[in-house]
């Protein structure tokens, strides 16, 4: 789903734009299309970037977002305390380099499947898997997006996501497949940036850098109303908070939480 360059906001309950795909189109596509070949589904929702540009894109996670990640740490272990004991099954979308990774794989008995579709990814998913003290056989990277993750109905404790359902084609669908792969009772861990209230000075920049943070940032939308998108989504309960965070700049407000399935 991919919203205008003037970061209209658009209601959650609403599909947005031609490329919107049923939710229950996912669990067909899987059935479809073998783990092995996934690549046609891949390419729906995040077609292929150049080499060098994944590669700098992860390059660039991986060393430049160091003081974001101190300052976000704080909202972070409050809410993956919430895993302890309670989720030995964790797949991560968006896993990126793994920056999540010491917060709730320090128990030796969790598994870990990280999904991301940047395959460039990969090796440093892995090296922070491997400092966060992670087995090698407790850890899967899979390349894949959030539309359509390869992974059985209720087969997971718990979903974690920060920072993606901001550059998903399809929010809506991402957030059905969190559904979906989640067992009942499971969690879904969450950090977002959203969209600034109309009439504030930032929404007014973030109307004018979007179209360009689309570019440099993978996708990455500035304005989207993600705490819609996840209140409305049929969780039982859902725990939210806001923040605001100088690291970030104009990637503000943020949300942090978790929802029930």
């Amino acid at each position: 789903m991919v919203l205008s360059s003037n970061c209209s906001s658009s209601s959650p309950s609403k599909r947005i734009g031609p490329d919107s795909v049923d939710p229950a189109k996912s669990s067909k596509l899987l059935e479809s299309v073998p783990r092995s070949n996934y690549t046609d589904v891949l390419n729906e929702f995040h077609p292929p970037k150049p080499g060098w540009y994944e590669e700098l894109f992860a390059f660039v996670l991986n060393t430049a977002t160091k003081s974001y990640e101190a300052e976000v740490a704080r909202y972070k272990s409050e809410i993956f305390s919430s895993l302890r004991d309670k989720a030995q099954k964790i797949v991560e979308i968006g896993i990126g380099t793994g920056p999540n990774l010491s917060y709730y794989a320090s128990n030796p008995d969790v598994e870990v499947v990280g999904i991301d579709p940047n395959q460039k990814m990969e090796k440093y998913a892995r090296s922070s898997a491997e400092s966060a003290g992670l087995p090698p056989s407790n850890f899967e990277f899979i390349h894949a997006v959030g539309e359509v993750i390869p992974l059985d109905d209720a087969s997971v404790d718990a979903v974690v996501g920060t920072l993606v359902l901001c550059s998903v084609k399809d929010v809506s669908m991402t957030i059905q497949e969190i559904k979906r792969v989640l067992r009942p009772g499971g969690l879904y861990v969450f950090v977002e940036h959203v969209g600034a209230k109309e009439g504030k000075v930032l929404k007014f920049i973030q109307k004018i850098l979007d179209p360009l943070q689309q570019t440099l940032a993978d996708g990455c939308h500035l304005c989207r109303d993600t705490e819609g998108y996840i209140s409305e989504a049929g969780f039982s309960r859902v725990e939210l908070n806001t923040a605001s965070l100088k690291k970030a700049t104009f990637v503000n407000p943020h949300i942090y939480g978790v929802a029930y399935k």
